[in-house]
C-alpha cells in the first residue's frame, strides 16, 4: 500500500523506555509502534526519525526551522503529516509551525504521549491512531494538536496538566473536532484550505532574540535591567496580571528597552480572557511607551510568533501590525 501519511518522530516520552535513571530514548521505536498498531486501521505511513532525537525540554527555535524545512522537502509527496513530539514544548512547536508554514492545503497533526508506548496504560496508541486517520482524511488544513480524543488548533492549545492524560486543551478557542465513536468536526472553527505549497522560511532563528518573563508581586525594575545588556535581544514577551496589568515600577525600564529597539508584547498570565491593555490605569502607561497588547494570544503563540516575525526581518511597524492581527487563527479579531 502506498503511504499517504509521513510520520516524523522528533522524540519525547512516547518512544522512551524505563531505565535505572528514568525514562530515556531507545532504538527500535518505529518497529515497536508498527507492531502495536491495530492492523485494521488502514492508514499506511512512511517514517522519518530525527537524528539526534530532540529532548522536548531542550528544544530551541532552530529545531522549529529544521522541522519546517523537513516538512517542506516532503510536502508534495503525502496527503498529511503526523509529528511525534515530547509534550513539554509541543505547544511551542505547534504554534511556531503554524506561522512558519503559512496557509496550508493539507494537515499537520502533532501528537505525543503522557505514558510511553512501552508502559501499561499508555495513551500512545490512541493518540497516534487518531492522528494518522485525521492526517489521511485530509479534511483539516492547518497545524493541529491531537491529544486525548480532541483535535485542537496548534497555536491555541496549551499543556495544562503534567499528569492527566488529557494534558492539552484550548481554553480560549473551541476544539476543531471531538473524537468520539465518530469524529465530530467543527467546520466553522477550522481554517479554509490554503494555497498549494509552503511559505518561504527565514534563513535562521536565534534563541537569544526573544525572552519571556512573568511578573510577580514585588518585582522591581532591577529585575529587568539585565535585559538592557543583551546584544542579541530583539523581543520581550511579558506575562502580566489579569487584563494586562504590570507592576508600575517596570514601566521605565520597559520604555528603555523599546527605545533601544526591543519589541515588547503584553500577554496575560490568565488561562482565558486575554489582555485589554489600558482598561486599568495601572496599564495605561504601557500604551504610552509602545508596549503591544497581545490580546488573547497564548504565551506560546506570542513567543513563537514574535520569534518568526523577527527572523523574517519585518520592520518594527510591520511587527506591531502583524502581532495585532490573525495570521493563522491564533488570536481573535479586534
Amino acid at each position: 500500500m502506498t503511504a499517504s501519511v509521513l510520520v516524523i518522530h522528533c522524540g519525547g516520552t512516547i518512544g522512551m523506555v524505563a531505565t535505572a535513571d528514568g525514562y530515556a530514548p531507545a532504538t527500535g521505536f518505529e518497529q515497536r509502534l508498527r507492531d502495536s498498531l491495530n492492523p485494521a486501521q488502514s492508514v499506511a505511513f512512511d517514517w522519518v526519525e530525527l537524528e539526534p532525537l530532540i529532548d522536548s525540554a531542550a528544544a530551541e527555535p532552530a529545531d522549529w526551522l529544521h522541522l519546517a524545512r523537513l516538512l517542506g522537502s516532503y510536502w508534495q509527496d503525502y496527503r498529511g503529516f503526523v509529528i511525534l513530539h515530547g509534550t513539554d514544548t509541543l505547544a511551542y512547536t505547534a504554534s511556531a509551525l503554524s506561522f512558519m508554514l503559512g496557509s496550508l492545503d493539507k494537515p499537520v497533526i502533532i501528537t505525543g504521549a503522557q505514558i510511553p508506548l512501552s508502559e501499561p496504560r499508555s495513551d500512545a496508541l490512541v493518540n497516534v491512531t487518531n492522528s494518522l486517520q485525521l492526517a489521511a482524511e485530509g479534511l483539516i488544513h492547518e497545524v493541529c494538536v491531537c491529544f486525548h480524543d480532541q483535535l485542537l488548533r496548534g497555536n491555541r492549545c496549551r499543556k495544562l496538566h503534567s499528569e492527566a492524560l488529557a494534558a492539552f486543551d484550548s481554553p480560549a478557542f473551541p476544539a476543531l473536532a471531538q473524537l468520539g465513536i465518530k469524529p465530530l468536526y467543527m467546520p466553522l472553527q477550522a481554517l479554509h484550505k490554503g494555497k498549494v505549497g509552503l511559505s518561504a522560511l527565514p534563513e535562521q532563528m536565534h534563541a537569544e532574540s526573544v525572552v519571556m518573563l512573568s511578573v510577580y508581586p514585588g518585582m522591581a525594575s532591577e529585575q529587568l535591567q539585565w535585559l538592557l545588556h543583551q546584544p542579541g535581544l530583539r523581543g520581550l514577551v511579558l506575562q502580566t496580571y489579569g487584563a494586562g496589568n504590570p507592576p508600575k515600577g517596570l514601566v521605565p525600564v520597559l520604555a528603555e528597552l523599546i527605545t533601544a529597539g526591543v519589541t515588547v508584547i503584553n500577554v496575560s498570565q490568565c488561562i482565558s480572557g486575554g489582555v485589554t491593555q489600558g482598561s486599568y490605569a495601572s496599564a495605561s502607561d504601557l500604551n504610552r511607551i509602545g508596549v503591544i497588547s497581545g490580546g488573547d494570544l497564548t504565551p506560546e503563540a506570542a513567543f513563537t510568533k514574535l520569534h518568526w516575525l523577527l527572523a523574517c526581518h519585518f520592520s518594527a511597524a510591520g511587527i506591531a501590525r502583524l502581532l495585532n492581527c490573525s495570521i493563522a487563527g491564533e488570536c481573535s479579531a479586534d
